[in-house]
């Protein structure tokens, strides 16, 4: 069963049929976004060259529309991040937990996310990606390091009050397909 069927499924159950969202896929170069967005596209992990200019992929998940827009990651790119956050209805940032010599990097861009005016009330989904690998952070190590206890929302199913911005961190491995299908259901279940 391929993740997009095992998604549907969970949209259905949800009551999220005939949503559409625009989705940003944020994060320092090799996080993995270009293959997250390859994974859920096509199923398949292939190997992508850095991320050179942005690209916009759709995502058909049951009858939920994502259009989603890779934007790289190297400093150059981060530039133009800005200019795509007021028309997105969430933020996926992804961190690489095997590259903790620049976790302050990531943790600097993570920190100007969230405290963008444009962005105050968009969801935003941290992934820490690449736990398959044995140099892998844990979750406690992330979150101490990216200064995410207290900050984020849950991952349990709840409505928020009123003004609160959901904010939740899910490990995950793109190349062996684990944690980011929960991810996005959270993700699904705030906006």
């Amino acid at each position: 069963m391929f993740l997009w069927d095992w998604l549907a499924a969970a949209l259905s159950y949800l009551g999220l049929y005939h949503k559409k969202g625009k989705l940003v896929f944020l994060g320092l170069d090799n996080a993995g976004k270009t293959s997250l967005l390859n994974r859920l596209k096509f199923g398949t992990m292939a190997t992508p060259r850095p991320t050179g200019q942005p690209h916009c992929e759709e995502l058909n998940i049951a009858d939920m529309t994502f259009r989603t827009h890779d934007l790289g990651g190297h400093k150059q790119a981060r530039r133009v991040w800005r200019e795509y956050l007021p028309a997105v209805d969430a933020i996926v940032f992804i961190i690489d937990v095997t590259d903790s010599h620049r976790f302050q990097e990531a943790h600097k861009e993570l920190q100007g996310l969230l405290k963008d005016e444009l962005t105050s009330a968009t969801p935003l989904l941290i992934l820490g990606n690449k736990i398959d690998d044995p140099r892998a952070a844990g979750e406690f190590q992330l979150r101490t390091a990216f200064g995410l206890h207290g900050l984020t929302t849950g991952k349990e199913p709840r409505t928020l009050p009123s003004g609160q911005r959901a904010v939740e961190l899910f490990m995950c491995s793109v190349k062996e397909k684990q944690g980011y299908g929960e991810a996005f259901r959270w993700l699904a279940q705030h906006f």
